[in-house]
C-alpha cells in the first residue's frame, strides 16, 4: 500500500511513459559521469579573506586548469593574470579599464596614480597584458580563455546541470560558447568568431566574462564541507557565512566555537558573556558590531561607572596595537575586558549549579574565594591540587562573598540589553538558522566521517557512557543524542529547551563533550592565577593544565579508527575520518595524516594567530573522481595584491591517493539515491505499462 501510495505521487511528476523514459535515460547518463569535486576545510575562525579567495581558486584546482588547458602556450605572467580574472572578475576588469584609460607611455614610470585615489602597477600590468594594445583585444583574448577554462571545467557534467548554474540573461550565449554545435569544423570556427564579435560589439563583453568566471567558481567546487569552527579569532565569521549561503552545496559540521556562538545567539546567557569575553579578549569585536551590529556602548558604560579608577592590570586586551580599525583606547577595552568575564564566572556558576548531573560543581568557583585576604583554595579532584593561591587581582566590587553568583541588578539590566541586541539583529538570526539548517555534529558520506573534534573515548579505547539529557548514550549514540539536544536548544519548547540550551554550556567546556572533551576549562585560573609550571613537580599540578581526553591519543592507532568507523557503519578498511580542533604542528614535524591514513587532521592554522604553532595557513582535502589529494597552503597575501598582481595561495599537495578507475557518480552516495529513483520510475513504468496506473 505505501509503494502504491509513492508511485500516485511520482505520477504527479512524471504523468506518462514518455516523461518516465526521459527521466530514466538522463538518471542513468548522470550515473556514468565522474564524480563532482568535494573540498574539506576546517577550522576557518573567522579568517574571511583567506576563506574567500580559497573558494575562488578552489584550493589550486583552477590554478591547475590552467596549466592543464594551457601548457607551455602562456608565460607565467599570463597565467597568473587570467586566474587573477578567474578569481575576481569585477575588480580585475575594472582595474583593467582604469589601466586602459590611463596608460599613454609607461617608459620609466612604474606607478600611476588614477582618478579615485587607487594606483595601478604598470610594469606588472604590462607584463601580463603584453600584445593587447586595446581593451577590445583583451576582451576578445580574455573571452576565448576564460570559455576554454569553463569548458574544462564543466566537462564532467550533464547539461541539465550546467545549465541551472548559468544567469538567465546570459544561459544561452554562454551554452553555445561552451558547448560545441553540429557545424564543421571551419564553419564552427567561424560561428563561435562570430558569437565573440557580437558580444564585443554589444557591450555584453564585461558582464560576460564575469558571468562565466562565477560559474568556474561553482562548478569547481562541487560539494563544500567545513569540518567546524567558523567562528573564534578573526574578524570576519559573518562574512564567512554570507559566502557560504551563496555556495550550491554545503554542509556545516559544528565545533566547539559554533556551540560557543549559536548557543549566545540561541539565548544561553552564560555563552553570551562567553562570546563577548573572546571577542574582546582579542580584540575583535568586528564580528559583533561591524558584522551582526550589536551596540556595546552599554558594556563600555558599565566598565567605565564600575571599574573606573581600577588600571585593570591584567586584563588588558591581546593584539589590540595589531588590530587599527579599532577606535576604543587600551584602558577602556580592558575594563569591558574584566566586567564580562566576572559576569561570565556568575553565570556559568548558576548554570553549572542547576545541574548536578553534569558533575561540574568544582568548576564554580567564586564561592572558593577568600575575600578577605585575596586567596582561592581550588577544590581538590583529580587534576586539582587543592591549594591556596593569590589572585592577581582582589579588585571584585561586583561580586557579593555571601552570594557570589548573583548578578546586581545593574549586571542584569546590562545583560538584558545585550540580549536584545543579539536577538534584535536580523543578520546573527538569519545565521544562526543558517548554521542549524546545513549543519550537524557529524556527517557520514561517501565513505568519510566527518567530525570537528572527537568521540569520547576511555583509557582502552571503548566508547565512553555519558549523560546526555537524562540518556546514558556512548559512540555513535551519544552522537546522535547530542545532536537531537543541540537542536532542542533552537526548536523546542518549554523546559526541554531550557535544558538544551543549559546544556550548550556544558558542550563548551564540559569533560565528555565531543567538542571539548578535557577535563576542565581553566580561564578562571589563567586569569586570576600565576602559573609557575616550573616550579612544580610536574605539569598536572599546574592550576592552568587541562588534560584532554583519551580520544586524542588513542585516535592515532589505525585500530582504534577502524573500531569507530564501524560504530557509524562504515567500512573498517576503506573508510576514512576527517576532522580538525587540534592545529597540526607541522614545524614541529607533526603530520595530518594519522592512524595509517585512517585519519586526516585538516586544522593546519588557517587563522593567523594560530600560523606562529603551526608554520602553515591549512589544509584543503580533495576528493574528486580520481582520488583523495591532500593540500597544504600558505599564508595568504591580500585580496588587494591577488587583484592587482595575480598573487595566489602556494600551495603543495601532500597526498595523491589515486585510485585505479575513474570514480562515478554511481559509486557514491549520490548514486546510491538516484538508483532508488531509477528503481521506483521502473516501477512507476511497469504500471503504466500493465494499466495499473493510467498516463495523462
Amino acid at each position: 500500500m505505501e509503494d502504491e501510495r509513492y508511485l500516485r505521487l511520482l505520477c504527479e511528476k512524471f504523468p506518462n511513459v514518455q516523461s518516465v523514459i526521459s527521466e530514466l535515460v538522463n538518471l542513468r547518463a548522470i550515473l556514468s559521469l565522474p564524480k563532482g569535486t568535494e573540498h574539506f576545510v576546517s577550522d576557518l575562525h573567522g579568517e574571511s579573506m583567506a576563506f574567500i579567495h580559497m573558494i575562488k581558486n578552489a584550493s589550486g584546482v583552477v590554478r591547475r586548469k590552467v596549466d592543464e588547458v594551457y601548457g607551455n602556450s602562456l608565460s607565467e605572467e599570463e597565467k597568473r593574470a587570467l586566474c587573477a580574472l578567474i578569481y575576481y572578475p569585477d575588480e580585475r576588469i575594472e582595474l583593467i579599464k582604469r589601466y586602459y584609460e590611463s596608460q599613454t607611455d609607461v617608459r620609466g614610470d612604474d606607478v600611476r596614480s588614477t582618478k579615485d585615489g587607487g594606483y595601478i602597477d604598470l610594469f606588472t600590468l604590462n607584463a601580463q597584458i603584453s600584445n593587447l594594445p586595446t581593451l577590445e583585444e583583451w576582451y576578445r583574448t580574455r573571452l576565448h580563455q576564460v570559455v576554454n577554462i569553463a569548458r574544462a571545467v564543466t566537462i564532467k557534467y550533464s547539461r541539465s546541470k550546467v545549465r541551472r548554474l548559468l544567469p538567465p540573461d546570459y544561459a544561452y550565449i554562454i551554452s553555445e560558447l561552451l558547448h560545441e554545435s553540429n557545424l564543421e569544423q571551419k564553419e564552427r570556427q567561424t560561428y563561435y568568431n562570430a558569437i565573440i564579435d557580437a558580444i564585443i560589439e554589444t557591450g555584453c563583453a564585461e558582464p560576460l566574462i564575469i558571468a562565466i568566471a562565477y560559474l568556474i567558481h561553482g562548478l569547481t567546487i562541487d560539494t563544500l564541507h567545513v569540518v567546524g569552527d567558523i567562528f573564534d579569532r578573526g574578524p570576519g565569521a559573518a562574512k564567512i557565512l554570507d559566502v557560504l549561503s551563496t555556495v550550491r552545496d554545503y554542509d556545516i559540521q559544528w565545533g566547539n566555537h559554533d556551540i560557543e556562538w549559536m548557543g549566545a545567539m540561541a539565548g544561553n546567557m552564560a555563552l553570551l558573556a562567553t562570546v563577548l569575553r573572546v571577542s574582546i579578549r582579542y580584540a575583535n569585536i568586528e564580528t559583533l558590531e561591524e558584522g551582526y551590529g550589536i551596540n556595546l556602548l552599554p558594556l563600555a558604560n558599565f566598565a567605565m561607572t564600575v571599574y573606573g579608577d581600577d588600571p585593570c592590570t591584567i586584563w588588558q586586551t591581546r593584539d589590540f596595537e595589531n588590530n587599527p580599525r579599532l577606535t576604543r583606547s587600551a584602558q577602556l577595552m580592558a575594563k569591558m575586558h574584566k566586567a564580562i568575564s566576572i559576569i561570565q564566572f556568575k553565570l556559568e556558576g548558576q548554570t553549572v549549579l542547576r545541574h548536578p548531573e553534569w558533575h561540574m560543581d568544582h568548576r564554580a568557583l567564586l564561592d572558593k574565594i577568600d575575600y578577605q585576604n585575596g586567596t582561592i583554595t581550588l577544590p581538590k579532584g583529580e587534576g586539582q591540587a587543592g591549594a591556596s593561591y593569590k589572585l592577581l587581582d582582589t579588585n571584585l566590587p561586583t561580586i557579593d562573598p555571601k552570594n557570589p553568583y548573583a548578578l546586581s541588578q545593574y549586571e542584569q539590566d546590562l545583560m538584558n540589553q545585550l540580549w536584545r541586541s543579539f536577538r534584535k539583529s536580523e543578520k546573527m538570526q538569519r545565521h544562526l538558522r543558517l548554521l542549524y539548517e546545513h549543519g550537524s555534529l557529524y556527517l557520514v558520506r561517501n565513505g568519510f566521517l566527518l567530525y570537528h573534534a572527537a568521540i569520547p573515548l576511555n583509557a582502552d579505547g571503548s566508547f565512553t557512557e555519558a549523560d546526555v539529557c537524562g540518556k546514558r548514550v556512548s559512540g555513535k549514540a551519544l552522537m546522535d543524542r547530542t545532536d537531537e539536544i543541540i537542536r532542542r536548544a533552537f526548536y523546542g519548547e518549554g523546559k526541554e529547551k531550557e535544558d538544551a540550551l543549559d546544556y550548550m554550556l556544558y558542550l563548551w567546556e564540559g569533560e565528555f563533550s565531543p567538542l571539548y572533551n578535557k577535563d576542565k576549562m581553566t580561564t578562571f585560573e589563567r586569569y586570576f592565577i600565576e602559573s609557575k609550571v616550573e616550579s612544580r613537580k610536574s605539569k598536572e599540578e599546574d592550576p592552568h593544565y587541562e588534560r584532554k581526553g583519551a580520544y586524542f591519543t588513542l585516535a592515532d592507532d589505525e585500530q582504534v579508527c577502524a573500531r569507530i568507523l564501524k560504530e557509524f557503519g562504515l567500512d573498517p578498511k576503506n573508510g576514512r575520518i576527517i576532522n580538525g580542533h587540534v592545529p597540526v604542528r607541522t614545524i614541529k614535524g607533526e603530520t595530518p595524516i594519522r592512524a595509517n591514513g585512517k585519519r586526516f587532521v585538516i586544522d593546519g592554522g588557517f587563522s593567523k594567530p594560530y600560523q606562529e604553532k603551526t608554520g602553515i595557513a591549512g589544509y584543503t582535502l580533495i576528493y574528486n573522481s580520481h582520488g583523495i589529494q591532500l593540500v597544504e597552503h600558505e599564508s595568504f597575501e591580500s585580496r588587494e595584491q591577488a587583484i592587482l598582481s595575480g598573487s595566489d595561495i602556494h600551495s603543495r599537495t601532500l597526498l595523491q591517493d589515486f585510485s585505479g578507475h575513474r570514480i562515478r557518480i554511481q559509486d557514491t552516495d549520490k548514486g546510491k539515491e538516484l538508483l532508488e529513483q531509477i528503481h521506483s520510475l521502473e516501477q512507476l513504468l511497469h504500471a503504466y505499462k500493465t494499466g495499473s496506473l493510467r498516463e495523462r
